[in-house]
């Protein structure tokens, strides 16, 4: 019981990993990274095999990519291809501003306030006792690292104990409140990948009740997640990442939404980044299309849906309902 109350969290694991990868321009290889960064340590401590340390590691890795940071792979100088004994690093260099821009005076003071915030004391014991064992291997180690805030939004409370679930191969339990109903069902699964997809977590998995693969949205369980004893073949995990993220893209292929944008506003910058030219505007892929409709009401005038109906209507009937709310404040009688 003592080793597992000291496990490090997941979303904890890829902040060392990410501090630990900024930390050295040379990079760190697979074996420095298992034996050094906590999360990994502690399971090798407690026996975990090598094979299941390097899949953690190759799937968190991915999970950092998904969410923007860059991690490169550096290969031995003389044959770039072999990968036996790669190194990994994030370079400093992606977070670094031009050299030709200047900072007033109260910019400058603003910019020293926030950078108090990230110090190396608001760093995990954890992180910096990675940091000396990785200088104590005779790796340099940069001290400007201070200042690079790892920006790692783990904001749904699903997201920690579905990756456990997922390391440990074990079946958990939510409840989960499907786009249009009114009413939560309690779902069953083998969770076996979490993803990134148009800025929102899911996780894929077997839905135990019907034995199908389903895709669900982080951001609809309503309930906390119940691990349970309940055991699975952690083989299916293999390429289910992969699987998942297929699927989606298909579904999105399938749904491309015709819009009309006003440039130079947010919403042209935000939608245009995954948007495909059209004669009247844009077309742009979605997955779901009540949570598209939350997005495009929030832009108000700026963006107008001329295809499908159905979620013109979506978006319609969310700007009634907040034109009614605002009516409502301003003549309470």
């Amino acid at each position: 019981m003592a080793k597992e109350s000291t496990r490090t969290a997941p979303e904890e694991r890829l902040v060392n990993l990410v501090v630990a990868l900024m930390a050295t321009e040379q990079g760190l290889t697979k074996d420095t990274i298992l034996s050094s960064v906590a999360g990994y340590r502690e399971q090798s401590d407690s026996g975990a095999s090598k094979d299941a340390l390097e899949k953690m590691f190759e799937r968190d890795k991915e999970n950092i990519r998904g969410l923007g940071i860059p991690v490169e792979t550096i290969g031995d100088y003389a044959d770039p291809d072999d990968l036996r004994d790669a190194r990994y690093r994030i370079p400093t260099a992606e977070y670094e501003l031009p050299a030709d821009i200047e900072f007033t005076s109260a910019e400058i003071a603003v910019l020293n306030l926030a950078g108090g915030v990230w110090s190396e004391s608001s760093m995990s014991a954890d992180a910096r006792a990675g940091l000396r064992k990785i200088r104590a291997l005779g790796i340099d180690v940069d001290a400007p690292i201070i200042g690079y805030s790892p920006r790692i939004s783990l904001r749904a409370p699903s997201f920690a104990p579905l990756q456990r679930a997922i390391e440990q191969g074990r079946v958990v339990e939510f409840s989960y409140l499907k786009a249009g109903e009114d009413a939560a069902h309690v779902r069953r699964i083998q969770p076996l990948a979490l993803l990134e997809y148009e800025a929102r977590w899911h996780v894929y998995g077997i839905d135990l009740a019907h034995d199908q693969p389903r895709t669900f949205l982080l951001a609809r369980i309503v309930s906390d997640v119940h691990i349970t004893r309940t055991t699975f073949d952690i083989a299916l995990r293999e390429n289910a990442g992969e699987h998942a993220l297929a699927g989606l893209v298909d579904l999105a292929a399938r749904q491309r939404a015709l819009l009309e944008v006003d440039p130079g506003t947010e919403a042209a910058l935000r939608l245009s980044r995954r948007a495909q030219p059209a004669e009247q505007g844009i077309r742009v892929p979605y997955v779901d299309v009540h949570i598209f409709a939350d997005e495009l009401a929030s832009y108000g005038p700026e963006v107008r849906v001329v295809e499908p109906a159905a979620l013109r209507d979506e978006v319609i009937a969310r700007l009634q309902r907040a034109l009614a709310l605002h009516s409502d404040m301003e003549d309470p009688t």
